[in-house]
């Protein structure tokens, strides 16, 4: 180890454990902090990060990275050295009050916006709206190089390697060859049987079957926990502290496949090796790349009649009333059962991505045109009526209805959708060197997940994710894989 690097390691650790403290105060106020500690802890969340800005940004780390760079280290080192570049580079082109205004602004955001969505009231979070969309836009010009475009800079956040010219290949691809495909589906006169769905199904009963899915796949309840959230998601303080949440309503597929999606997030997070975890390495490659984890486990596997083969009997048991009689065929038709909707994270796997093309093509409008926020809820009901042929009746299940942008996560959205297709080239590759469906039936998932574990969780952020897909695949990221896998699953689906 270099002098210089060894210097570093008390800013890195301290910096670290700064973040981990944020994070786990994050969490708490999605999940069981009592809604009146949202401004006192905004206020916490607001010293945590400035002093994470402090550190990152002193005078002395700046300089040790500089020296880093002229000695000899070991791969991991450079990786987290030249995170730390990249970092301090992001940081120190703010001001430090605008840094901390800004932290404290989305933790309050959070809580302005559930508020907004619970009681349908778009113009109650709009004045919040917009501040985070003027300090986005003032960081991101903050950070610019000569002739870089603003959504250029925060798409780089999320994933490496994709602006808005590839992103608008990739969603062209989509809107070309999904939208009219999409139509054909529709209107195809197949009739598929769902309403067994929907039901009574007890929270408790809910909860149950989740945690044996999430063991099932490979959640481990020993370096992890689930919890209740209005909008599931997973966060994590290092590979032995996962956390996940789902949500409860009267569709038991909504609960059950976001724990399943979850899971495979959190398989991610837990597959990071011993020796990355809790460094700037110790994560996911980019969104985008967990976001094909997460939609591999919900969708590739989890929708896959293979999969429900060895354990349907299970959740028969569980639910005997709503599901005895239903055959374990009648109930994976169901689960795939395509119905243009309104809410993106109860959107089947075939319409998904037109979710995230829609909240794409608005983020650009905001970022890139000055699109007034007033406009919003109108704009997107148009888009879904383009897209989608529906139309929200309230801003609850439409322009409210995600949490990212009052996290000030601008740029995130088309992680999904690229996710989707990652994970999809990553099938047609993984079913050319393993029986993936005969693993399935025979419930042998840990041969898929060690697959998983081996080629993409055991590197953390030492590769990105383009180089991921080249290095197991032999090729660069094609969506036609996505294209071509969702046409021929629902093809065959709805052939009557």
């Amino acid at each position: 180890m270099s002098r210089a690097y060894e210097e570093l390691q008390p800013y890195l650790e301290r910096a670290q454990a700064f973040q981990t403290a944020k994070v786990l105060f994050e969490w708490d106020n999605e999940t069981l902090a009592p809604k009146a500690a949202g401004s006192n802890t905004s206020k916490v969340v607001g010293t945590l990060s400035s002093e994470y800005f402090s550190v990152i940004t002193d005078e002395k780390v700046v300089r040790l990275v500089k020296e880093c760079g002229k000695d000899e280290l070991t791969p991991v080192e450079s990786a987290i050295v030249r995170e730390l570049s990249e970092e301090i580079e992001k940081l120190q082109c703010v001001p430090a009050k605008e840094y901390r205004e800004f932290a404290e602004l989305t933790s309050e955001g959070t809580r302005i916006w559930a508020d907004a969505r619970k009681e349908k009231n778009f113009e109650k979070f709009a004045p919040t709206l917009k501040k985070l969309i003027e300090y986005t836009k003032k960081f991101a010009s903050y950070r610019a190089k000569e002739g870089q475009r603003l959504y250029d800079v925060l798409l780089e956040d999320y994933e490496k390697g994709f602006d808005m010219e590839t992103l608008d290949k990739f969603f062209g691809t989509l809107r070309e060859q999904l939208v009219p495909f999409l139509k054909k589906i529709t209107e195809s006169g197949v009739e598929i049987r769902d309403d067994f769905l929907t039901g009574d199904y007890k929270e408790e009963d809910q909860e149950a079957i989740g945690r044996f899915f999430a063991e099932y796949v490979g959640f481990d309840f020993d370096k992890g926990v689930m919890a209740v959230s209005a909008h599931p998601f997973t966060t994590n303080l290092h590979n032995k502290d996962v956390r996940i949440t789902t949500s409860y309503n009267r569709h038991v597929d909504d609960s059950l496949f976001s724990v399943i999606h979850e899971s495979g997030h959190a398989m991610y997070e837990m597959g990071i090796p011993d020796e990355l975890t809790q460094t700037l390495v110790g994560q996911g490659a980019s969104m985008g790349m967990h976001e094909s984890q997460s939609r591999f486990f919900e969708n590739i596997i989890g929708r896959n009649e293979a999969f429900w083969l060895p354990v349907y009997g299970k959740l028969q048991e569980q639910f005997p009333k709503e599901l005895g009689k239903v055959t374990v065929q009648e109930f994976v038709k169901a689960i795939n059962k395509v119905e243009p909707s309104l809410i993106r994270t109860q959107a089947d796997e075939l319409t998904y991505s037109l979710h995230v093309m829609i909240r794409y093509e608005i983020e650009k409008m905001l970022i890139e045109e000055d699109l007034e926020v007033e406009k919003l809820p109108e704009i997107w009901a148009d888009k879904y009526e383009e897209y989608l042929g529906v139309r929200p009746k309230d801003v609850a299940e439409g322009v409210l209805q995600d949490i990212h942008w009052s996290q000030g996560a601008f740029g995130y959205f088309p992680s999904y959708a690229l996710g989707s297709a990652f994970g999809a080239q990553l099938y047609a590759y993984m079913k050319h060197k393993m029986d993936f469906e005969g693993l399935l039936e025979k419930g042998e998932i840990s041969t898929i997940r060690e697959f998983l574990r081996e080629n993409i969780h055991r590197y953390g952020k030492l590769k990105t994710s383009r180089q991921m897909l080249k290095d197991i695949t032999g090729e660069d990221f094609n969506p036609q894989y996505y294209v071509d896998y969702l046409t021929e699953k629902y093809g065959k689906l709805y052939a009557g």
